[in-house]
């Protein structure tokens, strides 16, 4: 594992945070998880720009310049075929519940070998069940963020692990599909390209961006609308994403077999060229 706390490289037994952070009292950090295929760290101007933009949604401080040279670093000394790279910024000590001095937040990078999925694994797809709980978002007024405070998504995650389901999928209250606990989801009926609308609960996904752009790209009429739970059953095929896994088709929802269509294979192709480049 490599470690870089503030633009410093050290152990990882070194890297501890105070009692009094707002990390630890209040899960009030920010992050992103970034893929390098070897020593090139894939949309990471994307992933800045959206955690650049939450920090100033929510004051709390981003030093970019510091934490791009930081990136670069950490990427020349990656010797994995491929990385998963966690980045978390905080304010740093409380006293209280007034925001910390800026001179006293930090950002925290780790980079860990990453087994990408295999195409034998893409073609099976993911099992996805419904989450038992509910999508939050306690700063409603605002875009939905990767923020620290991450219990929805983390025990949606593990009912999923628990049921043998690689994925879950939170729904509203209208039962409309809403995103995974990890992943943006998508459907194809036809030639249209259609995903949950952004909003106070779904994510802007970095992965969602370029899977629209490279649909765009092909002639799909994208589609940005409410999806009912049962139109998994009536669509042509149905995937999920993130900037881990890329494209995933999903196999079933709930035990219930999906449509299997092969459309995503293409925007998987286009996809990776977008990436890559």
């Amino acid at each position: 594992m490599l470690v870089c706390l503030n633009g410093k490289f050290i152990p990882h037994e070194d890297a501890n945070l105070s009692v009094t952070d707002g990390a630890f009292l209040f899960g009030d950090t920010l992050f992103e998880t970034l893929k390098a295929r070897g020593n090139k760290i894939l949309l990471q101007r994307e992933h800045l720009d959206r955690l650049e933009l939450s920090a100033k949604l929510i004051d709390m401080p981003c030093d970019r310049v510091r934490i791009e040279t930081s990136l670069q670093q950490l990427a020349n000394g990656l010797t994995a075929k491929a990385s998963r790279i966690r980045l978390t910024i905080g304010r740093g000590k409380h006293q209280g519940l007034a925001f910390p001095d800026p001179q006293h937040s930090w950002f925290l990078l780790t980079a860990v070998p990453f087994c990408e999925i295999d195409e034998v694994e893409r073609e099976k797809g993911a099992t996805c069940i419904t989450a038992p709980n509910c999508r939050v978002n306690p700063l409603n007024h605002l875009p939905q963020m990767k923020r620290g405070n991450y219990t929805d998504c983390l025990y949606a995650a593990n009912y999923a692990q628990k049921k043998g389901a690689r994925e879950a999928l939170f729904t509203d209250t209208e039962n409309n599909l809403l995103e995974g606990s990890t992943s943006n989801l998508f459907v194809i009926s036809d030639q249209k390209l259609i995903t949950p609308p952004l909003g106070s609960l779904v994510l802007a996904g970095t992965m969602r961006r370029q899977v629209i752009d490279a649909a765009i790209e092909l002639g799909y009429l994208v589609c940005e609308q409410k999806i009912p739970r049962s139109a998994l059953v009536t669509a042509d095929e149905a995937f999920i994403c993130n900037a881990l896994t890329d494209i995933l088709p999903i196999s079933s929802l709930d035990g219930q077999p999906l449509p299997r269509g092969t459309k995503w294979k293409q925007l998987q192709k286009t996809l990776q060229a977008r990436i890559e480049t």
